[in-house]
């Protein structure tokens, strides 16, 4: 039994919750917020419209399969991590782009971290939910 008012509530707050998502990425590297915690918020709505609109419908909106946003996800992250080797620098070390780069947390391989982790985080959130729901 579906309910017309959390269809139609759903359809209005999951493009509000994602935007939500992304701004907790963005922010992640000067206040509280950041790829885990943005993927959490994304994987949230994307429940959300599993609740309203069953399983099925909610897969063909993600797009893409949440294996293949985990496998995305884990490669970002540990090409984040090598980047700094290149320059002889340790694992994980944070290069930023030279310049004045005027966007959210600046741009540079912590944010690509960040990334990394809020597509491991939906990915893993998403195809947890999609297997518990099928049973």
């Amino acid at each position: 039994m579906r309910s017309v008012i959390l269809s139609a509530a759903t359809r209005l707050l999951l493009p509000l919750i994602l935007l939500l998502s992304l701004f907790l990425l963005l922010r992640g590297h000067n206040e509280a917020g950041g790829g885990f915690v943005g993927g959490l918020v994304a994987a949230a709505g994307f429940v959300l419209h599993g609740i309203a609109h069953g399983i099925e419908a909610s897969r063909r909106v993600l797009l893409v399969e949440p294996r293949i946003l985990l496998g995305t996800g884990l490669l970002v992250a540990v090409v984040s991590g090598l980047l700094p080797l290149l320059s002889r620098k340790p694992f994980l070390t944070g290069l930023w782009i030279p310049g004045d780069v005027a966007v959210i947390g600046g741009l540079g391989t912590p944010m690509l971290f960040d990334v990394g982790v809020y597509l491991v985080v939906l990915g893993v959130v998403t195809m947890v939910v999609d297997t518990l729901a099928e049973e």
